[in-house]
């Protein structure tokens, strides 16, 4: 009789845990990887860990979501790649041209003088996103939101002429990325340009190879070269810009309800990015002046002249970005 009631009492509890294990599995359905590519102190990274946590509260739990930043899963290029193939979750990464040269729209130049334009541009309901989605979507990946890194300005080492002059020879040599969106829109502002890798700024601005560089956002440019510069000009001319993206193949197995609740929490970390966006700029320019850097800031209203010369530039990317492509840019985002 002993025997025969132990029996019965293990046979309950084992189905009793067998029973805990499957709702425990219900609340955890899925398990994403997120992969980030900026250093885990970064503010993209801290927020990711935000959108991570938010995503298993609003899924109770259904959802998990497992962040790898600084490149732990790879660059930004292998990282959309895997997302295509659906062996990486989601990410949020720089976006890459080499899929789709129109990808390159993000980067264009002259269209967002400052965070309040940004807000407007960047929303989840504007054309921008919409033609980001697209070009995303006919790759296998969806668009979430977009990350705001910063606004970019110019360093130099010997001040520039008349800044806010783009007809005047500005009479300094720069460091642009190797881009045409980046190239271009320097030159038209008075700038001569060269192209140096990444890795070789410092060095290069240190020797005097080149007197400054254009392409980094504020927080970027005191991290890394604010021992070596001596002026630096926030014209606000572009912005740091990465993409929150998820793989369609992880995307269509997620339930309508919780898609909502991703877009949803997806939608205020954009808008979140921007707001803190113009904290860390202030942050970094006071830290960049604390190191003897002489930094120039400047109302929207007197960036216009740079904003309508970065414009002039645009008909040139019309041959990777095509003529179609551009002319909705120019209705949509030309500066007022």
């Amino acid at each position: 009789m002993y025997v025969k009631a132990k029996f019965i009492v293990c046979t309950f509890l084992i189905l009793a845990m067998v029973s805990l294990g499957g709702t425990a599995f219900a609340k955890s359905e899925m398990v994403l990887k997120f992969a980030g590519q900026h250093a885990a102190d970064h503010p993209a990274t801290i927020q990711m860990h935000d959108i991570a946590k938010e995503i298993a509260e609003k899924t109770d739990g259904r959802i998990q979501v497992k962040v790898y930043p600084a490149n732990q899963l790879g660059d930004y290029s292998l990282v959309y790649e895997e997302q295509i193939r659906g062996t990486i979750d989601m990410s949020c990464i720089s976006v890459p041209s080499q899929f789709d040269p129109r990808m390159e729209l993000l980067y264009i130049n002259g269209y967002v003088a400052d965070y309040d334009d940004a807000k407007t541009v960047f929303a989840k309901d504007g054309w921008l996103f919409g033609k980001m989605d697209e070009f995303n979507e006919r790759l296998g990946v969806k668009l979430l939101g977009f990350f705001i890194e910063g606004m970019i300005g110019t360093g130099t080492t010997k001040p520039a002429k008349d800044p806010l002059n783009p007809a005047a020879d500005q009479g300094v040599l720069i460091r642009v990325p190797n881009m045409d969106v980046y190239k271009l829109a320097a030159e038209a502002m008075g700038y001569k340009t060269v192209t140096i890798p990444y890795a070789d700024v410092y060095q290069a601005i240190q020797t005097g190879v080149v007197n400054g560089v254009n392409g980094y956002p504020v927080a970027a440019a005191y991290t890394s070269l604010g021992d070596v510069l001596k002026y630096w000009y926030m014209t606000n001319y572009s912005l740091e810009v990465m993409n929150y993206m998820i793989s369609k193949k992880t995307w269509a197995n997620i339930t309508p309800r919780d898609q909502a609740a991703i877009l949803g929490i997806l939608s205020r970390a954009t808008t979140k990015s921007i707001e803190n966006a113009r904290e860390i700029d202030a942050h970094y320019m006071a830290l960049l002046e604390k190191k003897g850097v002489k930094v120039f800031t400047y109302k929207k209203e007197n960036l216009a002249p740079i904003m309508k010369a970065c414009a002039t530039t645009w008909p040139k990317l019309e041959k990777n970005m095509t003529k179609e492509l551009m002319d909705e840019f120019r209705k949509e985002l030309s500066p007022k």
